[in-house]
C-alpha cells in the first residue's frame, strides 16, 4: 500500500513516480466517480487517474465540455476518495499561453494531486496541434510549477498526434524528446498499437513511457517486454460500464428478461467491499 504523504505531499508524488518501472508497468485504471475510484483501489491497484473523457460523460457531456474548476474539483475528489496516488488528465491545461498551464498544475497540487498529465491537442479542429517549440515552452511551466514548491507533483507530457490524424512516429518521438528535456517526469504518445513504435519511442526518451491499453495495443506482458513503464486505461472502463447499462436497459425493454443480474450482484458484492460503512 502506498504510504500517506506528509503535510507537504512531497511523499505522495515521490511514491507515485516510484511505481513506475520499465519493464514491469505500472497498471493505472481511470475512475470517473468516487465510487468507481474506491471499487478500483479495493481492487488492490496502486494508483489512479482522472479520465477527462469519462468524467465528462457523467455530466451528460462530450470530453473537452468540462472547464478547469470541474476537472480540478473532481481530481480533488478522486484524490481524497483512497489512500493511493492520484494523476488527474487536465487535457491541454486549459490555455494556449506557459503562465496559465503553470496555473492549471499549481490548481492539480493544492487539490491534493500526486500527478497530472498536460497535452499538446489544442483542442481546434483546424489546428490540432501545437506547434512543438509552444508546445515544449508549455511544458517547462508546467514543470517547473510542478517541482518548484514543497508540495511537488509528477507532470505527464502527452504528444496527441496519434489520435489527431497525424501518424508521424518521427514527430511524435522529436516532441516526446523535447518534452522530456523540458521537464516533463513521464512521456505518453495515446494512439499508439505497433510494438515496434513503441519500442522505438522507449528506446529514444529517457522518461518513463506511458501507454493507452487500447484494444489493437499488445497485451501487459508485451508491453512490459517493450520497456514500457505504466498502462492506463483512458475513458474505456467508464463507457465499458455505460455499454452495461446499455445492453442491461435494451434486454429490459426488449426482451423482458434479467440475466443483467449476474453483472448487477458483481458490482453490488464490489460496493459491498470497497464503501466505508
Amino acid at each position: 500500500m502506498t504510504q500517506q504523504p506528509d503535510a507537504s505531499g512531497t511523499d505522495l508524488a515521490a511514491d507515485f513516480l516510484a511505481l513506475h518501472r520499465p519493464g514491469e508497468p505500472l497498471l493505472l485504471p481511470n475512475p470517473w466517480d468516487v465510487g468507481s475510484a474506491r471499487v478500483l483501489a479495493s481492487l488492490g491497484f496502486a494508483a489512479l487517474a482522472t479520465t477527462s473523457s469519462g468524467f465528462a460523460a457523467t455530466l451528460g457531456r462530450p470530453d473537452g465540455a468540462v472547464t478547469r474548476d470541474q476537472a480540478i474539483a473532481h481530481g480533488g475528489q478522486i484524490a481524497a476518495a483512497t489512500p493511493l496516488p492520484v494523476t488527474a488528465d487536465l487535457e491541454n491545461g486549459y490555455a494556449d499561453d506557459p503562465p496559465g498551464v503553470a496555473e492549471t498544475v499549481r490548481l492539480a497540487i493544492e487539490a491534493g494531486l500526486a500527478g497530472c498529465s498536460i497535452e499538446d491537442f489544442t483542442g481546434r479542429a483546424g489546428d490540432p496541434i501545437y506547434e512543438v517549440s509552444l508546445a515544449a515552452q508549455r511544458v517547462a511551466a508546467a514543470a517547473e510549477a510542478a517541482h518548484a514548491g514543497p508540495r511537488r507533483l509528477v507532470l505527464t507530457a502527452r504528444a496527441e498526434n496519434h489520435l489527431h490524424g497525424r501518424d508521424d512516429l518521427a514527430d511524435t518521438i522529436a516532441r516526446l524528446q523535447a518534452y522530456a528535456e523540458a521537464g516533463a517526469d513521464v512521456v505518453y504518445a495515446p494512439g499508439l498499437t505497433r510494438a515496434d513504435d513503441i519500442r522505438l519511442v522507449v528506446q529514444a526518451v529517457n522518461r518513463p513511457v506511458n501507454v493507452l491499453a487500447l484494444a489493437a495495443a499488445p497485451p501487459v506482458t508485451e508491453l512490459a517486454e517493450l520497456g514500457v513503464a505504466r498502462i492506463s486505461v483512458g475513458g474505456s472502463f467508464a463507457f465499458a460500464a455505460l455499454g452495461a447499462l446499455v445492453e442491461a436497459a435494451q434486454e429490459l425493454r426488449t426482451a423482458g428478461t434479467y440475466s443483467y443480474w449476474r453483472h448487477s450482484a458483481t458490482g453490488r458484492q464490489a460496493a459491498g467491499t470497497a464503501f466505508p460503512a
